[in-house]
C-alpha cells in the first residue's frame, strides 16, 4: 500500500516536469534572448556554430548566474529569508544586460505568478518580492513541488535549451533531427553546468556573456524578427 510520503519523489517529479513543459503558459516561445539577431548578424548559421553558441552561453551564463541564483533562491524560500530573496532577485535584475532581457525575466516573471495565483499555489502573502523575476519565482514552484535543488537546477537547464533549440527552428532554420542531434550532444554540457554552478561562491557570480549582450541589444531594433523584444 502506497503512503502519501511514498509517493513525495514522484510528484516532485511531475511538478518539475510540468514546470519545465514548452506547454506551460507563460510564453516563454516568445523570446529569443539574442539568439535571431545572432542568426541575422551571420555569428550563428548552421548546426555547429548553434552548438557552440549554446555551450558557451551554458558555460558563461546559465552556470555563472541562473543556476547558481535558483540555489540560493530555493535556500531562501525553505528559509522564509525575505531579505536574501530580496537580495537575490534584486541581483538578477541588475545583472540583465539589456531592456530585452530584463523584459523577459520581469514579464516571464509576471506571468508565472498569474498562473500559480490562478492554481491557488502562491506563497503566504508579504513573501514574494516586489517584481519578482522568473527565476525568482521558479525556484518557489520548485521549493514548493518539493523538487531537490540539483534537479530544479537540470529542469531549468533542461527548457532553456528545449527554448533556444525552438527558436533555431523556427529562425535559422534548424531541422528537428538536428535539434535532437544538438540535443544529445549538449546534454552533458548541462550536467557540467549544474555541477560548476553548485561549486560557485557569491563573489563569483555573473555572466560572461559580451556577444549575448550585444546581440540582444540590436534585436531591440532589428528590422524583421519573429521574437519578441
Amino acid at each position: 500500500m502506497h503512503t502519501e510520503n511514498d509517493q513525495t519523489p514522484d510528484l516532485a517529479l511531475l511538478g518539475l516536469m510540468q514546470l519545465v513543459s514548452p506547454a506551460l503558459p507563460i510564453g516563454a516561445f516568445a523570446w529569443s534572448q539574442g539568439l535571431e539577431n545572432a542568426f541575422e548578424l551571420g555569428w550563428v548559421t548552421d548546426e555547429k556554430e548553434l552548438g557552440e553558441w549554446l555551450q558557451g552561453v551554458l558555460e558563461d551564463g546559465l552556470s555563472r548566474c541562473e543556476l547558481p541564483l535558483l540555489i540560493r533562491l530555493q535556500n531562501a524560500w525553505a528559509e522564509r529569508n525575505l531579505d536574501a530573496l530580496e537580495h537575490w532577485n534584486n541581483w538578477l535584475h541588475a545583472t540583465r544586460e539589456t531592456a530585452e532581457l530584463s523584459d523577459e525575466d520581469t514579464r516571464l516573471g509576471t506571468a508565472l505568478v498569474r498562473l500559480l495565483k490562478s492554481l491557488h499555489l502562491l506563497p503566504t502573502p508579504g513573501l514574494m518580492p516586489e517584481d519578482p523575476g522568473y527565476v525568482t519565482v521558479f525556484a518557489w514552484t520548485a521549493h514548493l513541488r518539493r523538487v531537490p535543488v540539483r534537479q530544479t537546477l537540470l529542469g531549468f537547464a533542461w527548457a532553456w535549451l528545449e527554448n533556444q533549440l525552438a527558436v533555431a527552428c523556427k529562425a535559422l532554420p534548424l531541422g528537428h533531427t538536428a535539434a535532437q542531434r544538438l540535443t544529445e550532444h549538449l546534454r552533458p554540457f548541462l550536467v557540467r553546468a549544474v555541477d560548476q554552478a553548485m561549486a560557485w561562491e557569491d563573489h563569483q557570480l555573473g555572466p560572461i556573456l559580451p556577444g549575448l549582450a550585444l546581440a540582444s541589444a540590436q534585436h531591440e531594433t532589428q528590422y524583421s524578427r519573429l521574437f519578441r523584444s
